[in-house]
């Protein structure tokens, strides 16, 4: 059905939104950014979003993560309720439950790679502090660039800081990922190794949420969902 679609099969729900709307007011009159959406992912889903610019796509990425709020309609991952969430309790929220990756890494430039993956766990003081440094190296070691941890962000490629980004991402262990973009600067075959990992935490039970233009990476995920003027108009059938 247009506008709505459900979990796959056999999959606990992880996100749920329910008839979920967002306007903007503009000097010209109200903007609706999304039209009365109804969507469920489940938990270990690798999903992506696609849609034509001004689709709707970065509107339901920034409802995914509390960045913004619907104007009607519920939005619930995992027991948050986020449409009845002041701002205070998203930000908190966010910070635990949320990996952000980007398609321009968004790594700080004056720390190294290890103590941009530490500055969540340092934010939400969700690890003690002399735990931080091991789990940051091990983060890295896992996106398998331990030997750049004590280097700044301009010393790396594009590759070696899109997984310091990933890293950093799962640095306080998010439910859900969400990723806007994030193989746009990559060479095709650093993107595919970013896919990979992507699908490794999906794996492991993670929620990873993508948006992407790039029609060839469609064999990775689960399922791919297709927005235009703010309505879901098309689901793939769940990958083989």
């Amino acid at each position: 059905m247009a506008g709505s679609t459900t979990a796959g099969p056999q999959t606990q729900s992880l996100i749920s939104l329910a008839g979920v709307t967002k306007r903007y007011e503009s000097a010209s009159g109200a903007v609706v950014a999304l039209r009365d959406v109804s969507l469920e992912i489940g938990q270990g889903e690798f999903v992506a979003i696609v849609g034509k610019s001004g689709s709707g796509k970065t509107t339901l990425m920034n409802l995914l993560t509390g960045i913004d709020c619907p104007s009607s309609g519920s939005i619930r991952i995992a027991a948050t309720e986020i449409h009845e969430s002041s701002q205070e309790q998203l930000a908190k929220w966010r910070g635990r439950a949320v990996g952000i990756v980007f398609q321009f890494f968004q790594l700080l430039p004056t720390l190294t790679a290890a103590e941009n993956v530490m500055l969540p766990m340092d934010f939400c003081n969700a690890y003690p502090s002399r735990e931080r440094r091991e789990r940051a190296l091990h983060l890295l070691a896992t996106m398998g660039i331990a030997d750049q941890a004590d280097k700044l962000p301009h010393a790396l490629s594009g590759g070696q800081q899109q997984r310091a980004a990933i890293a950093r991402a799962l640095a306080n262990d998010p439910p859900l990922i969400v990723a806007d973009e994030p193989t746009g600067n990559l060479d095709s075959r650093t993107a595919e190794e970013v896919m990979g990992f992507f699908g490794s935490l999906a794996a492991t039970g993670k929620t990873v949420v993508m948006v992407t233009h790039e029609r060839d990476l469609e064999r990775h995920f689960a399922r791919t969902i297709a927005l235009v003027d703010g309505t879901i108009v098309a689901l793939a059938a769940v990958a083989s």
